[in-house]
């Protein structure tokens, strides 16, 4: 019987599942995002027991392989119990970070920098197999530069403060009827705000075309590479990207990563396949 492997690729937003048996999928699923730096063990069970056990398609596996958001040092044992937990059978876990499993997909075995635009960001020198650098992303608050949660706190603190063009403003309280003062409750009382500004990203791609959204996205692709990329040193290596951010962004990043020297290899909207 061929071993059945379960692959993950979590963000802070949702985890993609892949079950595989031998070379031949058997199964895709979806879940929330599995974060250990903002979910507990207890938490992290829950989401498994809910969400992928009781998925019509779920099927046991024989091991773990989970790439994900906040998965380093003593975190990646908080995910492996929580996956033993709710799977006592498993014969393997291995747990890594997403950048990790970003750069696998990326670089396979080419030396390249690896970067994910998604509801956060990160990037990191990868050469010989290994990851050998990585600019610490630092969060939402503190970096994150790039990443929709970002993009997402620039566009409603531009809104709300009437930055952007009245058409513009117009368009965004047509979309989301949210007041200003239920902004800030989400953002500032309410957990997982970094998501919650992460869905704002959408309103940017439809309004790219837009003067002020194109400087507004500039700036802060042009932000990620000189905070993060630049501090590699390696203009003569590609640089490839994962994420629906780097996905439906990619003409502009491509743009911004010319003006700085660096050039687009692989953009790809998940790592998964």
């Amino acid at each position: 019987m061929e071993k059945i492997i379960l692959l993950a690729d979590s963000g802070s937003t949702k985890t993609d599942w892949l079950l595989l048996a031998g070379n031949s999928e058997v199964a895709r699923i979806a879940t929330q995002g599995i974060n250990p730096f903002m979910l507990d063990e207890a938490e992290i069970a829950a989401i498994l027991t809910s969400e992928l056990l009781a998925d019509a398609h779920f099927v046991c596996p024989d091991a773990v392989h989970f790439y994900g958001a906040g998965c380093r040092g003593v975190q990646c044992g908080v995910v492996e119990r929580a996956l033993r937990s709710v799977m006592p059978t498993l014969h393997e876990v291995i747990v890594d970070s997403d950048l990790v499993g970003a750069a696998r997909a990326l670089c396979g075995n080419a030396d390249g920098i690896a970067c994910i635009l998604g509801t956060g960001s990160n990037s990191c020198l990868y050469v010989s197999g290994q990851v050998v650098a990585n600019v610490s992303p630092l969060g939402y608050i503190l970096g994150d530069e790039g990443s929709g949660a970002v993009l997402g706190r620039r566009l409603v603190g531009d809104v709300l403060k009437h930055q952007l063009p009245d058409h513009l403003c117009s368009a965004f309280h047509a979309r989301y009827a949210i007041s200003a003062d239920e902004m800030i409750r989400r953002v500032y009382r309410e957990p997982f705000a970094n998501r919650f500004l992460a869905s704002f990203a959408p309103f940017l791609s439809e309004h790219k075309a837009d003067a002020a959204i194109q400087q507004l996205l500039h700036e802060e692709f042009d932000r990620f590479f000189k905070r993060n990329i630049c501090s590699y040193g390696r203009p003569d290596l590609p640089v490839s990207f994962v994420g629906s951010v780097a996905y439906y962004f990619q003409d502009v990043l491509r743009s911004v990563a010319a003006a700085n020297g660096y050039a687009v290899g692989r953009v790809l909207r998940s790592p998964l396949s």
